[in-house]
Formats: C-alpha cells, structure tokens, sequence
C-alpha cells in the first residue's frame, strides 16, 4: 500500500508526515527518503531544503536567491537545484527502497519533477515491497503526478485544517 497525502499549501502535510516517521521510528521501524521543509528567513518563504531523512544530509532544493553553479530551472519565484534533487534526493530514495522499512517522500511536486531521474526513483519506490508514504502536489496536472495518483496501489488523503490533528492515526491505521 503506498499512500499519497495531498492538501493546500500550509496546511501541514509535512508536519504529519514528520509525526508519522516518530512514531514509526519509536516503535523500532526503520524510515528512510526525503522530506522538504521550508527555507524561512524573517518570517518569509524563500526556499525548500532537501534533506535525507536516514543520514540527515542536508541541501537545497530551491530558493529564491540560488546563483552560479547551482542555476537551474525556474518554478514561480523559487529557482531549482538540480544537483542536490540528485545528489540528496534520489539517492536517499533508491537507499530507501534497499535498506528501509518504509519510504517517505515529500514531495511529488513540480520542483522536484524538474529532474528527469526523480520521477524513475519514485516509480521504483512505489514498485518495491516497502511502504510509501508521499505527500503529493494537489492541483498539479503534470503527467507524472497524475499516473502516481491513478496507481490502483494508492490511498490518497486530503488534509485540512479540520483534519490535520486526526489524520496520523488514520494513517498509522491504513499501514497495518
């Protein structure tokens, strides 16, 4: 079972899935991928990190102020780091899909589809026999993201503000 947890911007997606790897990891599982948190800098937006969950190895997804060998393509404002989507990113995915119990990504999302090799690392993720637990941009109609969410092995939940304390347990639940 791979589950996609889907919703608006800000609404929490990548604190539950941060709740999600505690509890597993408490419970003597082992979690390895990527999770993307936001760059803030006096309370403003101005990029994503890229880090691998198992060794903490941390970059830079985009941002706004990426310069030099580290110039690839535009999403909006944010410009996209190629080489730390491969570097870090798949990676700690294709690690994942070797060593862990279960695989976190977030997120599917234009950003990370800038690289050719992200979608193909995540394809491989949802094929093994490990668990995946995305977060999965909502309203994208890239081709990609919808053939992930029309997989017949993906249960897709929609976060909000009136679920978001409730739906971890949901999600523990649909894992066992």
């Amino acid at each position: 079972m791979n589950i996609l947890i889907t919703g608006p911007p800000g609404v929490g997606k990548t604190t539950v899935l941060e709740e999600i790897r505690k509890i597993l990891t408490a419970k003597g599982y082992s979690v390895g991928g990527i999770y993307c948190p936001e760059i803030r800098e006096k309370g403003k937006r101005t990029g994503f990190n890229i880090i691998d969950i198992a060794s903490g190895r941390k970059g830079v997804l985009s941002s706004i102020r990426l310069h030099g060998h580290t110039q690839g393509p535009k999403v909006g404002k944010y410009t996209v780091n190629l080489d730390d989507i491969i570097e870090i990113g798949i990676t700690a995915i294709e690690n994942a899909i070797g060593t862990f119990d279960y695989i976190f990504i977030d997120e599917i999302a234009p950003m990370e589809l800038k690289s050719a090799d992200f979608p193909k690392a995540v394809w491989r993720a949802m094929d093994s026999q490990k668990p995946v637990i995305a977060v999965i941009h909502q309203h994208s109609r890239h081709p990609f993201i919808l053939k992930v969410k029309n997989r017949e092995d993906v249960k897709i939940l929609n976060i909000t503000l009136e679920n978001r304390d409730s739906i971890t347990e949901k999600i523990l639940e649909s894992l066992t």
